[in-house]
């Protein structure tokens, strides 16, 4: 069963979260942003993780309409396979660039090297792309890394900063305040608009993390 709320003028947000992150979910996610993305009075669909954000012409639909058309869209719209990409991110663990690395550990009561291989072991999938510019919700974490995200956020992380928060995995791809702890650091550029394809991830991605240094 989903839920679909406003989310402020001409916009409308399905949520089909149901607990845990599901990858079916996602991927029927996926598939309505695409089906909406061909229809001239929607603004924008912007997938979320296990949510849609629905940005829509005010003008010329209302809200009900809307709710109404993304109901049946979910109701026969089923996953598509997505063309699949490996992405290897290599990474400089710890140190003055993973200053979180020893309270990880303390919290998943592990040595510093063995939430390393966790992290390096683990195979993620980009769910969604936001927040700013390029960065990736990746699901995969290992439940045992699942630390809380910080009470109080970072006014300033770096770009390239490796990071986990909640039962998710990121990288910063501008440098930004956040509230996830940091693990390692990457060179890799995760959004440029000079390149063709800004975004270094497209949703379905998976991501590999190579420990370097």
């Amino acid at each position: 069963m989903i839920r679909i709320s406003i989310a402020g003028t001409g916009a409308l947000l399905l949520d089909a979260a149901h607990g845990s992150f599901d990858q079916y979910v996602q991927e029927r996610v996926w598939s309505v942003a695409r089906c909406l993305a061909t229809q001239p009075d929607i603004l924008q669909a912007l997938p979320g993780v296990n949510n849609l954000l629905v940005m829509f012409n005010v003008i010329e639909q209302d809200a009900v309409t809307i709710e109404r058309r993304l109901r049946a869209l979910w109701d026969d719209t089923f996953p598509e396979s997505l063309p699949v990409r490996t992405i290897e991110i290599p990474v400089t663990y710890g140190g003055t660039v993973g200053e979180d690395l020893s309270e990880i550990a303390y919290f998943a009561n592990l040595t510093e090297e063995e939430v390393i291989a966790i992290h390096v072991g683990g195979e993620y999938r980009v769910a969604a792309i936001g927040a700013m510019p390029g960065f990736p919700y990746l699901t995969g974490l290992d439940s045992r890394l699942a630390i809380p995200r910080r009470a109080s956020p970072r006014v300033s992380v770096e770009r390239g900063a490796v990071s986990i928060g909640g039962g998710q995995a990121g990288i910063m791809p501008c440098t930004s305040p956040t509230g996830w702890h940091i693990l390692g650091k990457t060179d890799e550029i995760l959004f440029d608009t000079h390149r063709a394809e800004p975004c270094l991830f497209r949703l379905g991605d998976r991501v590999r993390f190579r420990r370097i240094g």
